[in-house]
C-alpha cells in the first residue's frame, strides 16, 4: 500500500504531507499510525529544527474516517505526540479542514493558511461532539466563538479562523507568509526551541493529560450511539438525519 504520509527534509525543516486523497486525508487508523511514526523520526533527528505538517489535494483533513475510524485513544496519542514534540510543529493549510482535522490543526504550535481554506466543526450534525479535539482547541480559541462554531457546525473562512485564534496567520500566498516564521525557527537553538515550546504549549498538554481518558471514553460512546449511527448513515446516503428540523 502506498504511504499515507510523505516526509521530506530541507535546511532544518521536516515536511510531513498527508496524502490520502481517497478519503480526503481522513483520520484512519493507518494514517494516524504513519503520522505518529513520522513525528517520532523527526523528533529523533538532530538535523531537524522544526516540522511542517501539510497536505496534498484540496483538504487538509476531513476528520475521522467514518468508514474506518481510528481508536479515539490512538488519536489522543497523536495529539499528545505533537504537543510534546521537543520541536515546533507548523501547520500549512491550503484547503478544507473539518471536525477532527481541526484538532490536528489546533495542536500545532503555529498554523498558517491560504485564502481558499475553510473550516467547520461538523460533529453535532452527525450526532457527535468535538470531544477529544476540544483539549487542544479550547485553550487557544475565543470562548464565544468556540461555543458558536462547536454547536452550530457553521463553516468559516481563514480570516475568521485567525480572528478566533485557530490560525496564527493567513495570506494570499501561504508560502510567503511562512518565510519569516521558518527563518526564525532555523536561527533558533534546539534547546531554546524545546524549552520555549514547553512554555507555550503547557495549557494544551495539561488538558490532554487531565481530560484525555474521560474525553476519549465520551467520544467512543458517542460513536457507538443510535444518534451517531443515524447521523453517519444520513451523511453517506446524502440525506438529512431524522432529527433535523
Amino acid at each position: 500500500m502506498a504511504p499515507l504520509v510523505h516526509a521530506a527534509q530541507a535546511t532544518g525543516i521536516a515536511t510531513l504531507a498527508l496524502d490520502s486523497p481517497g478519503n480526503r486525508n481522513a483520520l484512519s487508523a493507518d494514517l494516524v499510525a504513519e503520522l505518529r511514526t513520522a513525528l517520532a523520526t523527526a523528533a529523533a533527528d538532530p538535523a531537524v529544527r522544526a516540522v511542517v505538517l501539510t497536505h496534498t489535494g484540496n483538504t487538509f483533513c476531513a476528520g475521522a474516517d467514518l468508514k474506518s475510524p481510528c481508536d479515539p485513544a490512538d488519536f489522543l496519542a497523536l495529539l499528545r505526540a505533537i504537543a510534546e514534540l521537543p520541536k515546533p510543529v507548523v501547520a500549512r493549510v491550503t484547503g478544507h479542514v473539518r471536525a477532527g482535522g481541526l484538532g490536528l490543526l489546533g495542536v500545532c504550535d503555529i498554523a498558517a493558511a491560504g485564502p481558499r481554506s475553510s473550516y467547520a466543526f461538523t460533529e453535532t450534525h452527525l450526532g457527535l461532539a468535538p470531544a477529544v479535539i476540544s483539549m487542544p482547541l479550547l485553550p487557544r480559541l475565543d470562548p464565544r466563538a468556540a461555543a458558536r462554531y462547536f454547536l452550530t457546525a457553521e463553516a468559516f473562512d481563514a480570516a475568521e479562523a485567525a480572528r478566533i485564534g485557530l490560525l496564527t496567520l493567513h495570506g494570499e500566498d501561504v508560502e510567503a507568509a511562512l518565510e519569516p516564521v521558518l527563518a526564525g525557527l532555523r536561527k533558533a537553538s534546539p534547546q531554546g526551541l524545546a524549552a520555549t515550546k514547553a512554555l507555550t504549549s503547557a495549557a494544551v498538554r495539561e488538558a490532554l493529560t487531565r481530560d484525555g481518558s474521560r474525553l476519549t471514553e465520551l467520544s467512543a460512546g458517542l460513536f457507538a450511539s443510535d444518534e451517531a449511527r443515524e447521523g453517519i448513515t444520513a451523511r453517506f446516503e446524502r440525506r438529512e438525519p431524522s432529527w433535523s428540523l
